[in-house]
């Protein structure tokens, strides 16, 4: 499943090697975090959400197949707020 979400993802986005997907395995269920260059995330999404839901339709077909379930989120980072000076 790893492997395949890998192909695929990196497929659809512009910078693939800034690509960091981590598994985190439950009893019976799977969660895969992907974290990605930000102007990466809006093609893995896709118009109205359809790609995303087409990766994890197929991702949770795979697992099934294995009496597990799995998810993907999409993890995002955020610019750190910037440090405003306190004078006294």
């Amino acid at each position: 499943m790893e492997e395949f979400l890998e192909f695929v993802i990196k497929q659809l986005i512009e910078y693939p090697d800034e690509m960091v997907l981590s598994r985190h395995e439950g009893p019976k269920k799977i969660i895969f975090h992907l974290r990605l260059r930000q102007s990466d995330v809006g093609k893995v999404i896709g118009k109205h959400g359809h790609t995303i839901a087409a990766i994890r339709n197929l991702l949770n077909a795979a697992a099934s197949r294995h009496n597990q379930r799995a998810t993907l989120e999409i993890i995002e980072d955020r610019a750190p707020a910037e440090k405003s000076a306190q004078t006294h």
